[in-house]
């Protein structure tokens, strides 16, 4: 099996599969594969791509997006995540003296800068000036109307 730029190899996979909950449940439909599912949703992430441009061997985009956001919800990503952390670190392969912190810089559109600061007042909802009194002097225009 050839494996792609954003896909898990053999190896990796063996280590993630049974961390994620079983392809078979005890009652309803089956699910469809776990791995071309995690591939594709792995694909989406690395590449910041729409889940609606989701290759299609991955499978349909609305079922890597359901599973996806169905794991998170259910806590498998962080339990898979502290499960291969406890894994490295029983290895001695995690260097905990270590630290990164990521440095991203987004810079702003340039029409952003030198904008005026701070909170505007709240605009006054329309329905409060309906009962108020009218604030035109149209009527009252010119020196003979005095």
């Amino acid at each position: 099996m050839t494996v792609r730029r954003h896909e898990l190899t053999d190896a990796e996979w063996e280590r993630l599969a049974p961390l994620l909950p079983p392809e078979k449940p005890k009652t309803g439909k089956p699910n469809k594969p776990h791995r071309p599912i995690v591939n594709g949703i792995l694909w989406k992430l690395r590449t910041g791509a729409p889940w609606r441009d989701l290759p299609a061997r991955y499978g349909p985009w609305e079922t890597g997006y359901t599973r996806f956001r169905r794991w998170r919800l259910a806590g498998v990503w962080d339990r898979a995540l502290a499960a291969v952390q406890a894994q490295g670190d029983a290895a001695g392969k995690l260097d905990w003296s270590l630290h990164f912190m990521d440095g991203t810089v987004i810079r702003a559109h340039q029409h952003a800068a030198g904008a005026k600061g701070g909170t505007r007042p709240p605009k006054r909802w329309g329905g409060v000036r309906a009962g108020s009194a009218p604030k035109s002097i149209s009527g009252r225009t010119g020196a003979g109307s005095r």
